[in-house]
C-alpha cells in the first residue's frame, strides 16, 4: 500500500472520529447490540465473532466476491491468501471488545481491544468497506510491539 494512500485513510479516520455526528457511538455494554442495527454492522459483528469462535463458516458468508485484506504486512490480498496467512491467528485470539465505531454508509471504522488466549491485550483500528451488506475490503491497522497475536511479544 502506498504511503500516501495509508496517510489519507488514517487522516480520514481521524476526521471521522473527531466529528461529533449522529453516526459516532461510544463504548458501552450494549455496543455489540447497537452495532447490529444494520446490515453492515451485522457483517462487522460476524467478522469478529468468527475469529472468537474460530469458525470460518461464520466469516465466509459476509465476505463479498473480490474481498481484499490489507494490513502493515499485507497489501490487498485475496480471500484465499487471507485464509492462509491470517485466519490461523484466530487460534491465538480469545475475545474482541469494540470500543468505538463509526458507520457512514458503506464504510465503517472500528477500534477494538482484543485479548489473546494467553491474556495479552492488543488494540486494532479497522476500516471496512461494504457492498450489499458484505465486506468488500478490510484494512487492519496495528503496530509493532502491541502484543498482536503473531508478533511473538
Amino acid at each position: 500500500m502506498k504511503l500516501t494512500n495509508l496517510f489519507g485513510k488514517v487522516l480520514l479516520v481521524c476526521v471521522l472520529l473527531s466529528c461529533k455526528t449522529g453516526f459516532a457511538q461510544t463504548a458501552s455494554s450494549g455496543q455489540a447490540t447497537a452495532l447490529q442495527n444494520g446490515p453492515n454492522g451485522k457483517a462487522v459483528m460476524a467478522y469478529y465473532t468468527a475469529f472468537e469462535k474460530k469458525d470460518w463458516n461464520l466469516i465466509q458468508p459476509v465476505l463479498a466476491d473480490g474481498f481484499t485484506f490489507s494490513s502493515p504486512l499485507d497489501d490487498h490480498i485475496s480471500v484465499a491468501a487471507f485464509k492462509e496467512r491470517c485466519w490461523p491467528n484466530c487460534y491465538k485470539m480469545k475475545k474482541f471488545e469494540i470500543t468505538e465505531y463509526v458507520i457512514n454508509g458503506d464504510n465503517a471504522f472500528v477500534i477494538t481491544n482484543g485479548w489473546t488466549t494467553d491474556g495479552k491485550l492488543f488494540r486494532n483500528s479497522d476500516y471496512f468497506k461494504f457492498k450489499d451488506g458484505k465486506i468488500t475490503s478490510y484494512e487492519c491497522f496495528f503496530g509493532p510491539g502491541i502484543n498482536y497475536p503473531n508478533s511473538g511479544k
